[in-house]
């Protein structure tokens, strides 16, 4: 992956999540746990590193927004 862009991490409460699963479906599971609480700039797919298992995802949060009941 990329490295971390400064303006992802700027303030409190901004933060970069970086999911290792074993499959997409487990992956997108995930961030759509996480996009279902907060703000989320989702990942449109997962992506493979070369060698290594399963597969990875990164997302951006804001903490900032309130949580839905």
């Amino acid at each position: 992956m990329n490295p971390i862009n400064e303006v992802h991490v700027s303030e409190p409460g901004l933060v970069v999540v970086d999911v290792a699963a074993a499959d997409d479906t487990t992956a997108l599971a995930f961030q759509q746990l996480l996009a279902d609480r907060w703000a989320t700039s989702p990942a449109q797919h997962t992506t493979r590193v070369a060698g290594e298992p399963g597969v990875r995802l990164r997302c951006y949060l804001d903490l900032r927004q309130p949580l839905d009941s």
